[in-house]
């Protein structure tokens, strides 16, 4: 099969003939249909995070059962599903008390032990536990949800992190509620997704901010009330003014520091702040003490806090009941030979989200 090979941090993925092992015990072969090119695979690209190469990127896709394993249950070839990165054991403590998302024992494949997928004779990653810059998948069966055949394989794409991950943080992680104020930092495929999420709990009035207008553009169309350039507008202060005072939620959609402070800053006393984004490693958010006498609130969200194989679900239901607004949010698609473009589309700004897709 083609796969887009990530080497190391700074160089262009080569597409290369990669070898995929036949499924074992609870695994899956899956036939990519359709992959979003999300922001976390260019963290790595770009070095802020660290993974050995090789390695085949991408985690947010969707597709069909080719071929399932002695002990798959869940799906049967010809089945179309969704991945998920939120694989999880069902066994450790995090999973026995609900919260699969943070799962510890991952079950995944060695790469160098077991190798899943193979590229010159040596063991390819795949990332996130998915890999979804190839033409197949080699999933555990707790990686993926099935779906209804009537769902559009690149909207369900989408629901396979961004979406997820946006709107569960405004829905599970943050529990936005009705009549709320909410700003989102950040326009791209999670912070529309967040602000949808926002919409559909009900918030009155849900602030987007960016530092480019079509993206803004974007955001009001989904359901942002108001708009802020960051680029001419100090948006903390224009957070205030509209508000007055601050935002009862605040989310942080990018994966910078400075953006991480500007959203604790921008809530109001008791309000909440909640980092979706994955700020670099080695970097440290910076926020001042005594505001933690206002009982200011800051937190994490992974995945939206999701139960995916339940959520996902619901979000194809919100889709087809016109509530979640996918169509709008696929900018452009392209074929696994453009990922290194489409990569640059995203790093400079152009794109809310570009979908690769697989004949």
């Amino acid at each position: 099969m083609k796969a887009a090979i990530y080497h190391a941090a700074h160089e262009q993925l080569s597409i290369e003939d990669v070898e995929i092992d036949e499924p074992q015990g609870f695994e899956l072969i899956v036939r990519t249909a359709a992959s979003g090119v999300c922001h976390s695979d260019l963290h790595f690209v770009d070095g802020f995070y660290f993974m050995p190469g090789p390695a085949v990127l991408g985690h947010e896709a969707a597709g069909v059962v080719e071929s399932v394993g002695p002990l798959v249950t869940e799906v049967k070839p010809g089945d179309h599903v969704i991945a998920c990165l939120s694989i999880y054991c069902g066994k450790c403590e995090r999973c026995l008390v609900g919260e699969t998302h943070l799962c510890g024992n991952k079950p995944v494949r060695d790469p160098d032990s077991n190798p899943g997928l193979l590229w010159e004779g040596k063991g390819v990653r795949q990332f996130a536990g998915l890999g979804s810059y190839a033409e197949k998948m080699l999933l555990h069966e707790n990686a993926v949800v099935k779906i209804e055949k009537d769902m559009p394989l690149q909207q369900a794409a989408l629901i396979g992190c961004g979406v997820t991950t946006g709107v569960g943080a405004a829905l599970k992680t943050a529990n936005v509620q009705a009549g709320s104020t909410v700003v989102v930092f950040g326009a791209g495929g999670v912070g529309l997704s967040a602000i949808q999420g926002a919409r559909i709990a009900g918030a009155r009035t849900i602030i987007a901010v960016d530092r480019i207008e079509h993206k803004l553009a974007t955001a009001r169309e989904l359901g942002a009330t108001h708009s802020v350039d960051a680029s001419t507008e100090d948006a903390v202060q224009k957070v205030q003014e509209l508000t007055g005072g601050g935002a009862d939620y605040a989310f942080e959609c990018v994966g910078l520091k400075v953006l991480a402070e500007q959203c604790w800053a921008a809530i109001r006393p008791g309000g909440t702040a909640t980092v979706v984004g994955m700020i670099p490693q080695g970097e440290m958010v910076e926020i001042p003490g005594p505001e933690f006498l206002r009982e200011k609130k800051i937190q994490g969200s992974s995945m939206g806090s999701n139960h995916f194989k339940v959520d996902m679900p619901v979000y194809i239901d919100f889709y087809k009941r016109g509530l979640l607004r996918l169509d709008e949010m696929i900018t452009q698609t392209a074929p696994l030979s453009e990922v290194n473009d489409r990569l640059r589309a995203m790093r400079d700004g152009e794109v809310a989200r570009s979908v690769l897709v697989f004949d």
